[in-house]
């Protein structure tokens, strides 16, 4: 059996597992786009649970494009704090001023063209909204095609991702936006990127070659992975007369433009009374956040910081998660 014949052969097996087996997810059932769109982009490189609770409340505060369009970007941003990858909300919130001038786009080419959407979420948003043919190609749906058709490209190569799309196109059914969720769910809780996969449950089993040959931990083929750059920081919670300095990262780089407590090097003493002190880690993509955290009653308001109390903190600005563990020192 041939490539091409065996994933058309996939292809009713998976729609019908899919509607059988799908989970319940708030963005799911729906062809508006403004609601597939969101969730999209909240979806990239971040998980399914840590996702359902953010989307939910981030449309109640922007049910519309025009709302979101219409926001303070630090209003987005606050709704956003925690999910992490800020440069999503701030592309979130420039694409939706240009759909509240333009319109939804109703292409590929459209979609593909908004701020923050690269192919895949372009292909997601094309079939789930609009039932258009267009396939999207992620590490998920990378790894069920290899395993699928016992495939040796190495996944990390740069064009792996347009060859398997090249190849699905061919095959896409009518019901375009169902075929792209079932590849998602497949790999979300069959073929899981962790842990063995389950291979008795999955609707592939008897057509799968990497299962038929007892090689599926063979695929999918990836390069070695990078170990992580470890760079060691000092966190500065910086206290006055009951208000917390904080300043404004650079523009560029991890957490651009982003608030943050100070980062400082030498001694955290010369800033006043150290009260206590804690470690974290924190791990970004490439890189871990060591950090040595103090919490400080400051000798004086040094004007290079901006100063709130911790309502105010709670209530106007986004920290990001990597400071986490020390923000129960604000009170």
């Amino acid at each position: 059996m041939q490539k091409l014949e065996r994933l058309q052969s996939a292809v009713p097996l998976l729609l019908e597992w899919y509607r059988v087996s799908k989970r319940t997810l708030p963005w799911r059932g729906t062809h508006d786009f403004y609601r597939i769109w969101v969730s999209e982009i909240m979806l990239q490189q971040t998980r399914v649970e840590a996702v359902k609770d953010y989307y939910l409340r981030f449309l109640q505060k922007f049910p519309t494009v025009e709302a979101l369009a219409s926001a303070d970007e630090g209003e987005v941003l606050k709704a956003w704090e925690g999910l992490g990858y800020y440069s999503r909300a701030r592309n979130l919130h420039k694409a939706a001023k240009l759909i509240r001038e333009h319109g939804f786009p109703k292409t590929y080419e459209g979609i593909r063209a908004l701020p923050g959407v690269g192919d895949y979420t372009a292909g997601a948003i094309a079939s789930i909204a609009y039932e258009l043919p267009c396939p999207a190609v992620d590490g998920n749906v990378l790894r069920i095609l290899t395993r699928l058709l016992a495939d040796d490209t190495n996944i990390d190569l740069s064009g792996a991702k347009e060859q398997f799309a090249v190849l699905l196109k061919q095959v896409y059914p009518k019901e375009a936006g169902e075929f792209c969720q079932a590849l998602m769910e497949l790999g979300a809780l069959v073929c899981t990127p962790s842990g063995p996969p389950q291979c008795l449950v999955c609707p592939w089993r008897e057509l799968c070659l990497a299962r038929l040959n007892g090689e599926v931990d063979r695929y999918p083929v990836r390069a070695p992975k990078r170990a992580r750059k470890i760079e060691e920081h000092t966190v500065l919670v910086l206290r006055y007369q009951g208000e917390y300095a904080l300043q404004k990262r650079e523009k560029k780089g991890l957490l651009a433009g982003l608030w943050q407590f100070p980062f400082a090097e030498g001694e955290a003493e010369t800033y006043g009374s150290v009260l206590e002190c804690k470690s974290a880690v924190h791990i970004f993509t490439h890189v871990e956040w060591h950090m040595t955290g103090f919490l400080i009653e400051a000798k004086e308001k040094f004007p290079q910081y901006t100063w709130e109390t911790a309502a105010e903190i709670a209530e106007k600005y986004a920290l990001p998660s990597a400071f986490k563990a020390f923000k129960g020192w604000l009170t």
